[in-house]
């Protein structure tokens, strides 16, 4: 891989260091991250121009290495990778990072590729095809198939709480949708946040959310104080609110690690120590609710209310 490297990019590779599909190496004092692309050629060219448009504004961002034909993308063992050059690697991100990156860009039309928003359609459709996935494929796999339909209750629970909040709700001019991620985890480090293949537009508490999940599962108390200073930072419409609400009850967390077991990059124990931990998140949906129904009277759950 380092001839490779050498020869589409003219770097001169001492060491380098594989990171589950990636490779990351050292050059003059930068670190570079050789990235497996996983999105569309028209998600690549609108994230290109969102980077543009934040350096323009001198937010950090890691930057895009152009090859020696001049192109973003090089096609490396019929598989096709970005080079980036990284602004930070070890810092870490807080809540507030989170809000204050998010005000830098809000969704214009010539980056709609990058935002979708339906999540209740979009979620229907993974647990479609999570359900036919098991029927298919995960006969064998008894943490999976003794705990998938508990967690597929939770996100139709998540579906009918977003779908509702849609109905019901007026969105505003103040529910904005601006530059977001796809993933957002606990401790969230530079490396990961000013990743530009990580973009997406999206409501402003769909990083928010994720970031909660997964802190929640590291430390329930730092997950609680971060959402406490979610609160405080900035007053958010109903509609952003129970978005938020309906996010957090969707259960990303184990569907992530569902999907990677599927794609034999995890073990199926890996499950287990976010199965043994259900109670507890339920309570902490039950807190969550009644400090944003005290803050504004966002729709009740009526089994949460009993945990």
């Amino acid at each position: 891989m380092k001839e490779i490297i050498n020869f589409y990019y003219n770097i001169d590779i001492k060491d380098l260091k594989k990171i589950e599909d990636n490779y990351e190496f050292i050059e003059k004092g930068s670190i570079f991250l050789l990235c497996v692309l996983n999105r569309t050629e028209e998600d690549l060219k609108n994230i290109y121009e969102v980077c543009e448009e934040l350096k323009r504004k001198n937010i950090p961002i890691h930057t895009f290495i152009l090859n020696r034909e001049n192109k973003l993308v090089s096609n490396i063992e019929n598989q096709n990778y970005v080079l980036l050059k990284m602004e930070s690697k070890d810092e870490e991100i807080n809540i507030l990072d989170i809000m204050n990156f998010q005000e830098n860009l809000i969704l214009s039309k010539n980056k709609s590729s990058l935002y979708n928003n339906s999540w209740g359609n979009l979620w229907s459709r993974k647990i479609d095809y999570f359900e036919y996935q098991v029927h298919e494929l995960g006969k064998n796999k008894s943490v999976i198939l003794n705990s998938l339909s508990y967690y597929i209750g939770l996100a139709e629970n998540a579906i009918s709480y977003a779908n509702n909040t849609v109905n019901k709700i007026n969105i505003s001019e103040f529910d904005k949708i601006s530059l977001s991620h796809k993933r957002v985890k606990f401790p969230n480090f530079k490396i990961d946040f000013y990743n530009p293949l990580l973009f997406i537009f999206d409501l402003q508490v769909r990083d928010i959310a994720e970031y909660l999940k997964s802190a929640f599962f590291i430390d329930e108390k730092d997950a609680w104080i971060e959402f406490k200073t979610f609160l405080s930072l900035r007053k958010r419409t109903l509609y952003e609110y129970q978005m938020f609400f309906a996010r957090m009850l969707y259960p990303s967390y184990y569907f992530d690690v569902y999907e990677k077991i599927m794609n034999h990059e995890e073990d199926e124990e890996t499950l287990i120590k976010i199965i043994d931990k259900n109670q507890e998140y339920e309570k902490f949906l039950s807190r969550i609710m009644l400090e944003l129904n005290k803050m504004i009277g966002i729709e009740k759950i009526e089994w949460l209310i009993k945990k």
